[in-house]
C-alpha cells in the first residue's frame, strides 16, 4: 500500500487593491477673471454655482485648493481639460494633481 501525501487545494483569492486616489488641485493666479474660474469648476467638475464660488475663493486666500478627488488616469483628464478650456481663452488658470495621502 502507498502512502498518499494529500495537501488540500486552496484557491488564493488575488488582493485587489483600490486605485491610488489623487486630488485635483486649483492654483490661484492675480489674472483669470473669477466669473470664468467659477464656469470652469462647473463645467469641468460638475460643481454647483455656490461650491464653484467656494472652491474660487478658497484657492484666491490660500494660494490653492483642493477641487475634487478621483482616480489618477480621471484626475488627470480633468485638471488638463480645465486647464486647457483656460489656454483657449488666453488665461493662465492652472489645475495639477497630486497623490492623495
Amino acid at each position: 500500500m502507498q502512502d498518499t501525501n494529500t495537501i488540500p487545494r486552496v484557491q488564493l483569492e488575488p488582493k485587489v487593491e483600490r486605485p491610488r486616489l489623487h486630488k485635483v488641485i486649483l492654483v490661484n493666479d492675480d489674472f483669470t477673471p473669477r466669473e470664468f474660474v467659477i464656469t470652469v469648476l462647473k463645467g469641468e467638475f460638475r460643481l454647483s454655482e455656490e461650491q464653484a464660488r467656494r472652491v474660487m475663493m478658497t484657492a484666491h486666500q490660500r494660494g490653492v485648493c483642493v477641487v475634487a478627488v478621483f482616480t489618477q488616469e480621471v484626475a488627470e483628464t480633468k485638471a488638463t481639460n480645465a486647464s486647457d478650456a483656460a489656454r483657449k481663452k488666453g488665461f493662465p488658470l492652472l489645475f495639477t494633481t497630486e497623490p492623495e495621502e
